[in-house]
């Protein structure tokens, strides 16, 4: 099927059921697809694990799947910004697998490209490799579940014995992103920053649906200029450039009127 579009994002995310494993692009609110995941939010299905580099905001992003209770477990490098994230992995309402930020880059990559696991150095001498990290709490604080240890093995590298621990892929059954340019094809092309996390998580999606600002024919995007071919992408939705992009912390600088300051100044 070579014209992969979908009328709709509610139509392009209908099949996925309750208890599917969704790899999410995105970094903060960088990136996020905020049109398949309120779709999801209306389509009711809950129980999703998650793996993510972080799970938006309270108001934003995943945060909404998660403030109404439809994530039982996320993968993620990262808790921050999400007051209920916090919460609820405390309280023990979610199981969280924590993953170094490159490594949980590289298990989906790696599941894309068909690699079941490789080593890194990234984790030894810590609970990442040694297990123990809470992965899920009891309502008074005691841990029920802890990460188990990893398998290590020492190579020679630059002239030096060093250990490794071993990192299992990550393949899911759906994978969500947001680009800035999708031909009906499939090809994607990202937006400076918002590529982040996007192109693996799409590759690690059995079945990939991204959402696209600019939907154009094939043919038309620089095939050099490529970011994710489109035999990764399954399903493209068009949801235009007048969407939200909200700002986790919006940093200002007040201006100043003074006559020393060019930079306020414009040109003749």
């Amino acid at each position: 099927m070579l014209d992969k579009t979908y009328e709709s994002a509610g139509a392009a995310v209908a099949d996925i059921p309750e208890s599917a494993s969704i790899a999410v692009g995105g970094f903060g609110l960088s990136g996020n697809t905020n049109a398949l995941i309120r779709a999801v939010l209306e389509s009711g299905v809950g129980d999703l694990k998650v793996v993510s580099n972080n799970c938006g905001t309270d108001e934003h992003g995943l945060g909404i799947l998660l403030g109404a209770g439809r994530i039982s477990k996320m993968t993620s490098s990262y808790v921050g910004e999400n007051k209920e994230f916090a919460r609820r992995y405390l309280k023990g309402e979610l199981e969280l697998e924590l993953t170094p930020q490159g490594t949980l880059a590289e298990k989906l990559r790696a599941g894309g490209a068909g690699i079941a696991a490789f080593y890194t150095r990234t984790g030894v001498g810590t609970q990442v490799a040694e297990g123990g990290l809470p992965q899920r709490y009891g309502p008074d604080g005691e841990i029920l579940q802890a990460s188990q240890p990893k398998d290590q093995r020492d190579f020679a590298l630059d002239g030096e014995t060093k250990t490794f621990v071993l990192e299992e892929s990550i393949v899911t059954d759906y994978a969500l992103v947001h680009a800035a340019y999708g031909d009906r094809h499939g090809n994607l092309v990202f937006n400076k920053a918002a590529r982040q996390f996007s192109p693996v998580a799409a590759m690690a999606g059995k079945i990939c649906i991204a959402e696209v600002e600019h939907l154009v024919e094939p043919g038309e995007l620089d095939p050099d200029a490529i970011h994710l071919p489109g035999v990764f992408v399954h399903r493209v939705v068009e949801v235009g450039t007048d969407i939200e992009k909200p700002i986790e912390k919006r940093t200002v600088q007040a201006a100043t009127a003074a006559s020393g300051d060019r930079s306020l100044k414009k040109e003749a």
